[in-house]
């Protein structure tokens, strides 16, 4: 796994939370054009895992009427091989419901589970794939 991502009502309020309370670091916090939210990654000291926080505006595909019990947004796993991962999937019956989407190195597509929770498969774009990409 490579982080948790939780569904939050309310952005600042959540940071300093888990960065003042629960001492969290914050490593990463930005604004998505594609999914008109926000997002902010923190990390706890000592550990690889990150826990994503996502806050959508009601304009965004992804967005739902906050309700206690539904903060899970989703769950991101890497994978070395994203195409071969999403064809055993589909053989399996599962299909993609979002992506790809490209960010920080990464190209992450969305798969569902059975109770509905958003899977995320991330795999690490070689450099120079993004170079490539970027000039064309």
């Amino acid at each position: 796994m490579v982080y948790t991502g939780i569904r939050v009502k309310d952005m600042d309020e959540s940071v300093r939370f888990y960065t003042g309370i629960l001492g969290m670091k914050l490593v990463g916090r930005a604004r998505g054009r594609a999914t008109r939210g926000e997002w902010a990654q923190l990390r706890s000291e000592g550990s690889q895992q990150l826990l994503e926080l996502n806050w959508y505006s009601p304009e965004s595909p992804f967005y739902t009427p906050w309700r206690r019990g539904v903060e899970l947004d989703h769950l991101c796993f890497a994978v070395d091989d994203l195409d071969r991962a999403l064809k055993e999937l589909e053989a399996r019956g599962i299909k993609r419901s979002g992506g790809p989407y490209f960010t920080g190195g990464w190209k992450i597509v969305d798969v569902g589970d059975p109770n509905g929770i958003c899977i995320e498969l991330g795999a690490r774009i070689p450099r120079s794939a993004t170079r490539r990409t970027r000039k064309s």
